[in-house]
């Protein structure tokens, strides 16, 4: 039985190959499954891949002139992660809508939103129709066409399911606020923004003023065969602490840990960035679990309740007393609790080690072999007090940075969230540094709005920091 796939094809030591009338993107094509190729007498390589549930397939073949032959290529699956109720998705497809449903298909994607629009040239106004914007197709995929980047000096935003026209000013438009477009996507019944990168300057003033619903932890900078560089609009790292193409994979993940160190309740999200980033659709993606049959509207209310894993590269199923990450366990003043971790890890790629992340901190690291010998079991996580914790595996490759790490599962010891001194303190000075960056604007009116909603943003800090109870 023929299935899409994408296909990485190319002469020895020369570019990628295209094949008119199919969608190629960078350095691979996707097909239905059967394709006529015309090949000019030489030696090819290639690469068969669809999506991650499946074992790709390499090869390599010899064209002689006049050749007329025939391959077949069987694809494997070795894990299907919607038997278990879990629902791939990519936040970040910018390929064309003709296009969309062939790529889907070829790396087994149930969910994708389409950037349809940004500002990223230029002032625009952007249109939408609901009734219009999410398509299904297949048996259950779904893809939407009224996504919208939003950028402006401090950050940029992904507005998904917004039903209503919006306003963006230029990028780099200082003159007004950005908190009013961001509001008007959210108070809409499925209005998301996605804040594409932990380490944008306004971070800080965003998560104050209640505007962000999920962050980018797996973005467009992680690709299949590198790592790209932080932008300078960033905030930057720490290069000693988080060095070369690992650090700036895991810079993200310490500013979010610290977000949950706060006592927030903030879902991870992932996107590809295709059609931009060098990636194919659903490369890095958001799993969602889902009760029951899926429908694009269930989707996004169980990421909303944190339900998630993400990925681009090992395939990681969580449970905890049947609970899977998003849950908050509660126990009583006092009570020491302990948690045992069922965990199933699918991978293609060489593991060494899980890691439990608890309360921002690698709390056991768990040799693959001795998970294997385990048959799946791993050492208990032991709480006293509030907190968190998470699983996280990250592959050997020594060029790219693949990984899988669950949402957090919560717990709430006497009814209080966590909420860490160190990590209050860190966004309170992160406010501040940003705050000094506005004070050389030249305009007395912006400078004074933009600064006001900063202010407002280390009031709200500030605030987290006297009500911390832990380190």
């Amino acid at each position: 039985q023929p299935i899409a796939c994408r296909i990485h094809l190319r002469e020895v030591n020369k570019r990628p190959h295209k094949v008119p009338g199919l969608p190629f993107w960078h350095d691979h094509f996707v097909f239905d499954g059967e394709v006529a190729l015309k090949l000019r007498p030489g030696s090819y390589v290639f690469i068969i891949e669809r999506g991650l549930e499946y074992l790709h397939q390499t090869g390599h073949f010899q064209i002689e002139p006049f050749a007329d032959d025939s391959k077949v290529v069987e694809l494997t699956r070795f894990c299907d992660m919607t038997e278990h109720g879990w629902w791939s998705g990519d936040l970040d497809v910018r390929r064309r809508v003709r296009d969309i449903e062939l790529l889907m298909e070829a790396d087994d994607l149930h969910v994708a939103v389409l950037e349809g629009g940004s500002n990223r040239k230029g002032p625009v106004r952007l249109e939408s129709d609901a009734a219009k914007s999410i398509v299904a197709f297949g048996k259950n995929r779904f893809y939407a066409t009224n996504g919208a980047v939003h950028v402006w000096p401090g950050a940029t935003a992904a507005y998904f399911n917004n039903a209503e026209p919006l306003s963006l000013a230029a990028p780099t438009d200082l003159a007004s606020s950005p908190l009013a477009s961001l509001e008007a996507v959210r108070r809409q019944p499925l209005g998301w923004v996605d804040l594409t990168r932990a380490s944008w300057w306004d971070l800080p003033m965003l998560v104050a003023h209640g505007r962000v619903d999920s962050i980018r932890i797996a973005n467009e900078q992680l690709c299949r065969d590198e790592v790209l560089r932080d932008p300078p609009e960033a905030r930057p790292r720490d290069a000693k602490l988080f060095p070369g193409p690992r650090g700036t994979a895991e810079w993200p993940q310490e500013v979010y840990f610290r977000l949950l160190e706060c006592g927030l309740r903030i879902p991870p999200s992932a996107g590809s960035g295709s059609g931009a980033s060098p990636n194919p659709v659903g490369y890095n993606r958001t799993y969602v679990h889902v009760e029951g049959p899926l429908t694009y509207e269930k989707w996004f209310e169980a990421f909303r309740a944190g339900r998630v894993t993400i990925t681009n590269g090992p395939l990681l199923r969580t449970d905890v007393y049947g609970e899977v990450p998003g849950h908050v366990f509660q126990a009583a003043e006092g009570e020491k609790v302990q948690f045992e971790i069922g965990l199933t890890l699918s991978t293609r790629e060489p593991i060494s080690y899980l890691e439990i992340i608890k309360d921002g901190q690698v709390y056991q690291t768990v040799p693959l072999a001795e998970y294997v010998a385990k048959e799946g079991r791993i050492p208990p996580v032991e709480f006293d007090r509030s907190g968190w914790f998470l699983v996280r595996a990250v592959t050997d490759l020594p060029k790219n940075y693949r990984f899988a790490m669950s949402a957090p599962y919560y717990v709430e010891v006497g009814g209080q969230p966590r909420i860490s001194k160190q990590a209050a303190q860190f966004f309170v000075d992160w406010v501040y540094e940003r705050a000094r960056q506005l004070t050389k604007i030249e305009d007395p009116e912006t400078r004074k709005t933009l600064l006001e909603d900063h202010r407002k943003a280390r009031d709200y800090w500030e605030d987290i920091l006297k009500r911390a109870n832990a380190p």
